[in-house]
């Protein structure tokens, strides 16, 4: 009875495989493209980076001013003067640096918030057009080098989805 049992255990894989795989591609990059909430986010992404790039520029400029005040005045000045100023530039620089390094955080943090629900979108688009297709598979090929005739390109499809809403 045991034997028994182990061989039909072995033998359901078998069975499942005897099942239709229908597998689909689908070029994410290009359904990205085509939806028109993506213009919106790369606008409003575009103005957040302006604003940083503004504010950096405004410590850059600070920067390159104490500097060049400094150089011209550098052999005037006393020591004590001349190691207070060297410090302050210092702490401009390193706030220019770390301000730099926060802002890229804070735009790429935002890209992110911005991305994750047009990305949700393709995926329920993705998956509606799976079910309706009954495809076994979806993929989003990074390079695809061959496709049998077994393979359907669902782009289309899930790009009709996507605009109909």
């Amino acid at each position: 009875m045991k034997k028994l049992i182990v061989l039909f255990i072995l033998a359901l894989p078998l069975g499942l495989g005897a099942q239709e795989v229908k597998i689909a591609v689908v070029n994410v990059s290009e359904l990205y493209n085509v939806m028109p909430e993506v213009n919106a986010m790369e606008s409003e992404l575009a103005a957040v980076r302006r604003q940083y790039e503004n504010e950096f520029k405004l410590l850059s400029d600070d920067y390159d001013r104490k500097m060049s005040d400094y150089m011209a005045q550098q052999d005037s000045l006393t020591e004590n003067i001349r190691m207070l100023r060297m410090t302050e530039i210092e702490n401009i620089r390193s706030r220019a640096e770390n301000f730099q390094q926060f802002a890229y955080q804070e735009i790429q943090k935002k890209e992110q918030e911005l991305s994750a629900p047009i990305q949700e979108k393709i995926i329920n688009a993705i998956e509606q057009v799976g079910e309706e297709n009954n495809y076994t598979y979806i993929i989003n090929p990074v390079a695809l080098l061959y496709t049998g005739k077994a393979v359907i390109d669902a782009t289309e499809k899930v790009k009709a989805k996507l605009l109909e809403k």
